[in-house]
């Protein structure tokens, strides 16, 4: 996938926006420490990944949080709204407003109502499925909408003219967000219909599990012949990954970056975060005139970012619609296709601050000298290193076995409780 830019290509400077992922305070706190613009979340009501919701009382906490790293809180509000939830609604946008959340994302006009009515912005959901300029003035004229998530089925091309649309009709203002990672869904823009005919957990109500993603067998009505459906999920597409081609969107006026996974751990917000603000940082730094030198550099940072995108739970990585149909874009195996794993081995019992040690309690299977070592806690986030030596007691070690307590060397601070792993290639 070459992204490169043709050399009389204009590449638009807006101030670009990356919008990763918070599932958890460890979640949200990565994705601050990896250079996030604006982290985005969920509360228990309305919110399309249920498992991965705070409570009402996180807001203050999580805006705080956000706003002292320079980020904006966006909060999804984005499930169908049913007439009896309307005063559960009328609760929680006003607690939203309180905390100082930046935006409401969401898609039913209840909830675009109410949030103009609590003076909150709104930004439109993929959900809705907006694909033109008609659609966009629509929300923007009538609900207040000033950026909308575009369908996911949109094309390059289809964005860029609706960006060139919207600036000729005096919209420059209207921002133009997509998703640039992650999983993507069988269903037109995530309106799905086959969990909740299974299970009754409805995916437009954030309760979706994903039985598209699971190998079927497939017999003739008189069972003389069966197939096992494994290699190439049929209902299961590859994930989404931009960065080969992100200075075209930047081409094609998006505003903001949209990583999905607020269902993913920490490791991957952390990673993928930090891979995208590589990449974005270093196109926007593009000179105006062709620059050979620059755009070997931007070929070196992504193939050492995408070995790094390789690296963390992926079903293979696909270009989406952005080029056209994604024809055969199919996870070829269920789970992760990640090139490393990780385990548990221990747990933090101190950390030490002037001299940069950890004491660690080692648990579940032995540590070696230069193991690829990381952090996770809700406020450390993550913290990923190379472990040049550990010690027990005054006695260097180059194995720690499981029940022991060491101590070893951390480029950043950790604390009490946060949980070590290892990652290693599978």
């Amino acid at each position: 996938m070459d992204g490169s830019l043709d050399s009389g290509a204009t590449l638009r400077r807006p101030e670009l926006e990356l919008l990763a992922p918070a599932g958890n305070f460890t979640c949200l706190t990565a994705a601050l420490k990896a250079g996030a613009d604006a982290v985005y979340f969920g509360a228990d009501n309305f919110n399309m990944r249920s498992q991965s919701a705070f409570s009402d009382t996180d807001l203050p906490d999580i805006t705080s949080q956000a706003h002292a790293a320079g980020a904006k809180a966006y909060l999804t509000v984005n499930t169908i709204v049913y007439e009896d939830e309307r005063s559960v609604l009328d609760q929680l946008l006003p607690r939203a407003a309180e905390a100082g959340v930046d935006a409401i994302i969401a898609w039913d006009p209840a909830v675009l109502l109410a949030a103009r009515q609590h003076g909150l912005p709104v930004m439109l959901s993929t959900q809705a499925s907006v694909a033109n300029t008609a659609a966009l003035r629509f929300y923007h004229d009538s609900l207040g909408v000033n950026r909308a998530v575009l369908a996911r089925e949109c094309t390059l091309e289809q964005i860029r003219q609706i960006r060139t649309e919207l600036d000729e009709a005096g919209l420059e203002h209207l921002e133009l967000e997509t998703f640039a990672h992650g999983a993507m869904c069988v269903a037109i823009s995530g309106r799905c219909f086959m969990s909740y005919h299974q299970y009754g957990k409805s995916a437009n109500r954030g309760e979706c599990l994903q039985p598209c993603r699971r190998e079927y067998s497939v017999s003739s009505k008189d069972g003389d012949l069966a197939f096992d459906l494994g290699r190439d999920y049929v209902m299961s597409p590859k994930d989404l990954c931009t960065l080969p081609f992100i200075e075209q969107l930047i081409e094609a006026g998006v505003h903001s970056y949209k990583i999905e996974g607020r269902n993913r751990n920490p490791e991957y917000v952390s990673l993928v975060t930090a891979a995208y603000r590589r990449v974005l940082d270093h196109c926007m730094s593009r000179p105006d005139a062709p620059d050979e030198a620059w755009e070997a550099q931007l070929d070196a940072i992504k193939t050492e970012e995408m070995e790094r995108l390789h690296s963390v739970y992926h079903r293979g990585f696909s270009e989406g619609f952005y080029h056209g149909q994604p024809l055969n874009a199919w996870s070829e195996s269920a789970g992760s296709s990640a090139s490393r794993k990780k385990f548990h081995i221990g747990r933090v019992l101190n950390y030490y601050s002037k001299s940069g040690v950890a004491h660690v309690r080692v648990e579940n299977q032995g540590l070696k000298a230069g193991a690829e070592v990381m952090v996770l806690g809700p406020t450390t986030g993550v913290v990923a290193f190379s472990c040049p030596e550990m010690r027990l007691e005054e006695r260097v070690l180059t194995e720690a076995q499981p029940g022991e307590e060491i101590t070893l060397p951390v480029p950043d601070k950790v604390r009490r409780n946060d949980t070590v792993y290892i990652r290693v290639e599978r």
